[in-house]
Parts: C-alpha cells; structure tokens; sequence
C-alpha cells in the first residue's frame, strides 16, 4: 500500500527539461502575436458614386457576395448592406437571423 513512488533524478531533469521547452514555445507565440497589428481593412465610402453603381449592377445582395465583390469581411458588409438600406438604395427582400437578402431599389 505504499504510495507512488519517487522518480529518479534523470527522469525529474526530463521532466523539468521538458516543461521549460514548452514553455519557451508558449513565451514565443504570445511574442508573435503581439506584434501583429490591425488588418488594413479599408471600408468603401457608401456616398460615391462608383460604389452605388456597383451595387445597382448586382441582381442580389447578400453579406456575401457585397464582401466578395468590395474585399470585406462579413460583418463589415452586413453593416453596409443595413446602412444602404436605411438610405433606400436598396430594398429588403427575404431573409432570416442569419441571412437578409435584398435587391436595388427601382
């Protein structure tokens, strides 16, 4: 019954070896990923002219397509899309939580 027994001091120096190796790892990623600074995400300006004709040309607007077509992410072309349609340039047709779809507005 006696208990676990005590390692012996080359394993316990593996041991310590091994820990301060992952440890250096994890030190190194953290390094790496504070020296990453904001992604140049440059949002169209919804005034222009060429950004409305683009969007008039378009049969349907979801998310996804409007990031495709300007390079942006999801979330940026779902606060455009929103925003284009409180102005009335275009025009909600369907959609649930996760999906609206809209189209130009005549």
């Amino acid at each position: 019954m006696g208990g676990k027994k005590r390692k012996s001091l080359t394993a316990m120096e593996k041991a310590q070896r091994k820990a301060e190796k992952k440890r250096a790892k994890s030190e190194s990623k953290s390094r790496e990923s504070q020296t990453k600074g904001p992604s140049g995400i440059t949002i169209p300006d919804i005034r222009s002219k060429s950004v409305l004709n683009e969007v008039r040309k378009m049969k349907v607007l979801t998310p996804y397509t409007v990031a495709s077509h300007f390079n942006l992410r999801l979330s940026v072309a779902k606060d455009m899309l929103e925003e284009l349609h409180q102005r009335g340039v275009i025009t909600y047709v369907s959609g649930g939580r996760n999906l609206k779809i809209y189209k130009p507005a005549e």
